[in-house]
């Protein structure tokens, strides 16, 4: 699979996974990071400003998302990975691409899996 489909198919699963958590009702996102521009992160393997050098952002094949959980009929922020955690399970059931990052300790990280990096 070429780069652009990877890219194209993380992008269509990425709007069906965000409506399946919309759904539920008791979880509302809000974006975090997503393309890491070369210019202010570098290229794949080149480490400049935050994040990895071989990061998935850098492919356009990684999210982060911010996660408010439904509690007591208000909208509480959600730090930790256990809170992304089903989140995180349904991601992965969608695809063999699907990563999430809570298995590294980056709970709101969303990926496609890419020459053996997530």
């Amino acid at each position: 699979m070429t780069l652009g489909q990877k890219q194209r198919l993380f992008n269509e699963l990425m709007a069906e996974w965000h409506h399946w958590v919309m759904k539920q009702g008791i979880y509302r996102l809000t974006d975090g990071d997503a393309y890491r521009d070369y210019r202010v992160h570098g290229w794949p393997g080149e480490k400049k400003g935050y994040g990895r050098r071989w990061s998935c952002h850098k492919w356009k094949l990684a999210r982060d998302y911010n996660l408010f959980l439904l509690v007591g009929g208000k909208w509480k922020y959600q730090t930790s990975t256990k809170a992304h955690k089903p989140l995180g399970l349904k991601w992965e059931s969608m695809h063999d691409l699907c990563a999430w990052g809570g298995w590294f300790n980056d709970g709101n990280h969303y990926s496609f899996k890419h020459k053996g990096y997530r």
